[in-house]
């Protein structure tokens, strides 16, 4: 069996839990406004303020986009690492 990870699953993974997490802290901070972060999503999500519609989907764009930039990144990675180990093994 070939070791590594699906690029595919875990950048639905990765950017699903992403924008799933900005949606519950944008609940967060509308149920209790007095710990409001959305000062930091301000900083990290281009043209993201503090809310409307708009501002909301481009947040939740924004936060899945990131999800795949990390798995287009980290899988290729792990999947080399993965598999010079996998043939180390096979060579033992």
């Amino acid at each position: 069996m070939k070791p590594g990870l699906s690029l595919i699953a875990v950048g639905q993974a990765t950017s699903f839990l992403l924008a799933i997490s900005f949606a519950l802290c944008v609940a967060f901070d509308l149920a209790f406004p007095e710990h409001a972060m959305y000062e930091t999503w301000q900083k990290l999500l281009p043209g993201f303020e503090w809310l409307s519609w708009k501002s909301f989907l481009l947040g939740l764009a924004e936060s899945y986009g990131y999800g795949w930039y990390f798995a287009l990144i980290w899988v290729p990675i792990y999947n080399v690492f993965a598999t010079r180990s996998h043939n180390k093994e096979l060579a033992s």
